[in-house]
């Protein structure tokens, strides 16, 4: 089999979008679990299904005046029960993994304070908000706990040498013991999350359980008949690898996160765990009626890329409705068979089990890995119910972008050079500047790519109007803020610049990669 070095070579000189055979070969190697490099647990694996799903709990307001929400949620060491029988130390919001689920109202303001009770600075990003640029989460933009405020300071502010980037101290913003985010919510409703983005340290620091889900609600979604209350489930996914006390294990060259940033060698193009996770559990079990469940479906695993089944035990399968993505509503619903989801992505779902017999099983599979990865979670179905829900023919007022709108048309390829990560042949420097797009236009946006790269834009959302120089696979339908690009291919997107002037990134949301240097500055003017 060609080397992955060897394959990035030959293509290092392939024009963007020019059909070639090593392309196709890669695609082939890459297309399942080589997303990245399996980190094995030293812990017997737990047995699958033996636990119920968790809820994690909704963050509640510490007060609310002059139409604005106010919350406090402080970063803490917790130890807690992944792996039964073992204790994890985590990294948590509230000291536990997932964080509190935020719930907001589309157009009412809301002010989150957050305590750094850690040992390390941290960033907040609302992935897929719409937020000004100091509430972003911009990765020199760091909280740092009150008692290491100094020491941060003193060091220079420099890092990600092993990446040949440099970001000077005048380019730092550091607030000491707490810092207050500002979601203006001026936006639809949507299944957004959010998650530590520290310079040089997201992937470790999320890998630990900086990362939580925040959904947004609107009048249009109200009127809707769709699922609600418990049969309305957040699914956070994600992998983990576990040492033999129970503690996370992951491959970086500083286990402190306060040295050298980075992973080893082998593991450059992504970790991924050998335990599947659902909301912090092992291969869950949720108990769940013979109705219709909303399936609120979040791909947060480092770098492990899904595409999503449900298994009856009799061997057929059940049909996902979808009904959103990553920016809120489709227009209509769409039925899929299956849902494929890289890291970052949102599929916002539908799943109808009337059908199933009670007591039967159902199973969430991931038909890009192998042995218990293929497993993610099951469905038990408990009991009947009356159900009043039902998926309507027409979901959202959706305005559809055309190409004739585009302003221009701007490029960027996502590719490796040597050690580290790039886009357009350079790794991330604070003070470059790639694109200056103008509030209020549509661009489209061209990105290549030479790996699986998960393409993410802060603040602004999209349309994908071509793949391949096809037009866009069903499951690229509405708005977006992440797209996956996978080997040698050319996706075309419309990107709307709302919202905002200021200093916004695009990045790869494979963290490892993000950590690596594949980011780059864009300036809403």
């Amino acid at each position: 089999m060609t080397s992955r070095r060897r394959v990035l070579g030959l293509t290092a000189g392939i024009t963007a979008g020019l059909a070639v055979p090593a392309g196709a070969a890669a695609y082939e190697k890459w297309s399942g679990e080589h997303t990245g490099t399996v980190l094995p647990s030293r812990i017997r694996p737990p047995r699958q299904f033996a636990v119920p799903l968790p809820v994690p709990r909704r963050a509640r307001p510490t007060r609310s005046a002059n139409g604005t929400d106010f919350y406090g949620i402080a970063q803490r060491e917790a130890s807690v029960e992944i792996i039964p029988g073992l204790k994890t130390t985590i990294w948590g919001y509230d000291g536990i993994f997932p964080g509190p689920t935020f719930t907001a109202r589309s157009g009412r303001r809301m002010e989150v304070r957050v305590l750094n009770k850690l040992s390390v600075p941290t960033s907040l990003h609302l992935h897929g908000g719409v937020t000004p640029p100091h509430s972003d989460g911009y990765p020199t933009d760091v909280l740092v706990p009150a008692q290491c405020g100094a020491a941060f300071k003193d060091r220079g502010m420099t890092s990600g040498a092993m990446a040949g980037m440099y970001a000077p101290a005048s380019d730092w913003t550091v607030s000491e013991g707490y810092k207050t985010y500002t979601y203006p919510m001026g936006q639809r409703a949507a299944t957004l999350w959010y998650h530590d983005h520290r310079m040089d340290f997201s992937a470790p620091q999320v890998w630990r359980g900086l990362a939580g889900m925040f959904l947004v609600h609107d009048q249009e979604e109200d009127a809707l008949p769709l699922p609600g209350g418990e049969r309305d489930i957040p699914l956070m996914i994600c992998d983990r690898s576990f040492e033999e006390d129970g503690s996370f294990r992951y491959p970086g060259h500083s286990p402190s996160c306060t040295g050298t940033p980075g992973v080893e060698h082998a593991y450059m193009d992504g970790v991924l765990g050998d335990v599947q996770l659902v909301n912090g559990a092992p291969w869950p079990e949720a108990e769940v009626s013979a109705t219709r469940h909303r399936l609120r479906l979040l791909n947060a695993s480092n770098a492990r890329r899904y595409h999503l089944v449900l298994r009856r035990e009799d061997g057929g399968t059940l049909p996902f409705t979808q009904i959103g993505g990553d920016g809120g509503l489709l227009a209509a619903p769409q039925r899929l068979n299956g849902i494929p989801m890289a890291p970052g992505e949102r599929f916002d779902t539908v799943v109808d089990f009337t059908g199933c017999p009670v007591g039967s099983q159902v199973t969430l599979v991931n038909t890009l890995a192998g042995g218990r990865m293929r497993q993610v979670m099951c469905f038990r179905i408990a009991r009947r119910e009356k159900d009043a829900s039902h998926v309507p023919a027409h979901l959202s007022r959706y305005t559809a972008l055309h190409s004739a709108s585009a302003v221009t048309t701007r490029h960027f390829d996502f590719r490796r050079s040597d050690d580290a990560w790039t886009i357009n042949g350079r790794p991330f420097s604070t003070s470059r500047i790639l694109a200056r797009p103008r509030l209020g236009t549509v661009e489209r946006w061209r990105f290549t790519s030479d790996f699986h790269h998960p393409v993410h834009l802060h603040l602004a959302h999209f349309q994908v109007s071509s793949r391949g120089g096809q037009a866009p696979e069903p499951t690229d339908a509405g708005w977006k803020d992440t797209v996956d690009i996978r080997p040698y291919e050319v996706v075309d997107v419309l990107v709307r610049f709302r919202g905002y002037r200021g200093r916004y990134m695009l990045h790869c949301h494979n963290l490892e990669h993000e950590d690596m240097a594949m980011m780059a500055n864009y300036q809403v003017v």
